[in-house]
């Protein structure tokens, strides 16, 4: 199955469920779905540095993964993201890495 094919035929997953309003109420608490969607962008951004990948949103329904030399893949959500991230970076990606929480740290 192509990419597109599989991530059309997508079921919503559980990490999407913080951007709605049953999680967070009618005030949103001051984002909106696709904002809360970036911020996970902008935080797994942060620990995927460290392996030599970026994360990117395609369209609000999936997320695109990099490694350096350009090879990229589809993640269909963040429960997909680890597993795809060791195969591209070809090394185990912890987020809890002692190296990597302070990384984050040191930026902010």
């Amino acid at each position: 199955m192509c990419g597109l094919c599989g991530v059309l035929g997508a079921e919503d997953h559980w990490t999407d469920a913080a951007g709605t309003t049953r999680v967070f109420g009618d005030t949103g608490a001051g984002r909106t779905r696709r904002q809360e969607r970036l911020h996970r962008v902008a935080i797994g951004n942060k620990i995927l540095a460290h392996y030599g990948l970026k994360l990117s949103d395609w369209q609000g329904s999936a997320y695109i993964l990099r490694n350096r030399t350009g090879r990229q893949e589809i993640v269909p959500h963040l429960a997909a993201l680890w597993p795809m991230a060791e195969t591209l970076a070809r090394t185990p990606c912890d987020p809890l890495n002692p190296a990597v929480i302070a990384a984050m740290s040191r930026s902010g």
